[in-house]
């Protein structure tokens, strides 16, 4: 009697083991729960990831450009032989086209400044003339502003050492963005993303810019 009373638990205590066993019907759930979070951080990642990539590689398409089109600045001198004098519209202009470069994204939170180096005779690089501007929301055009580089001021560390050949000058643009995720999931912080360039002037030695420097204008200076 004893005997088939623990036969008889032993086989529903089997019973219910594999019972349980084969029970799945709570696995989808505890699946999704685990791998739910593991997709949205998938997710939400590569879509913050790969809007920050973009936008530094705007940022740095933007600093290109400013240099580029500084550069190429040409004379008004019918005669072509003096020094182009770099005016408070063209340059406004040159930064304005960053507002098209970094769209879809939005343009006010970046900063951007150009400046003209001169290198002397000694290989020391000092500030010409500098004029920075800023990006209000929905504005269509940038909006001049004081550089915070001065004239005179030394940046030879700055200056890749192959650039610094004596006696020349360089056009050398700036700018920052500060980048800040859409969503936060992943990244929680804005970032600054900067990037810089440097182009020599095309057609002449320099460029003059005498809202903003004490220089003559249409003379390359080489102190």
């Amino acid at each position: 009697m004893k005997a088939t009373s623990m036969s008889g638990i032993w086989l529903r205590a089997r019973r219910v083991v594999v019972d349980l066993i084969e029970n799945c019907r709570g696995n989808s759930a505890v699946e999704f729960s685990v791998i739910v979070p593991i997709m949205l951080v998938m997710f939400f990642g590569t879509i913050e990831l790969s809007s920050g990539v973009a936008v530094d590689r705007k940022t740095t398409l933007v600093a290109r450009t400013l240099s580029d089109l500084t550069s190429q600045l040409s004379s008004s001198s019918a005669s072509q032989t003096t020094a182009p004098d770099v005016t408070d519209s063209y340059i406004q202009n040159v930064f304005t086209s960053a507002i098209a470069i970094f769209q879809p994204y939005l343009a006010p939170p970046a900063t951007a400044t150009i400046s003209q180096i001169y290198i002397d005779i000694n290989k020391k690089a000092t500030i010409q003339w500098s004029k920075a501007a800023t990006f209000g929301a929905g504005a269509t055009q940038a909006t001049l502003v004081t550089s915070g580089r001065n004239t005179n001021d030394v940046v030879t560390s700055l200056v890749p050492s192959g650039l610094l050949v004596k006696q020349t000058y360089l056009i050398l643009s700036e700018v920052n963005y500060v980048y800040t995720p859409a969503v936060g999931y992943v990244m929680k912080t804005a970032i600054t993303l900067k990037d810089s360039a440097y182009t020599k002037p095309r057609q002449f030695s320099c460029l003059t810019y005498t809202a903003v420097s004490a220089v003559p204008a249409n003379t390359c200076p080489t102190p």
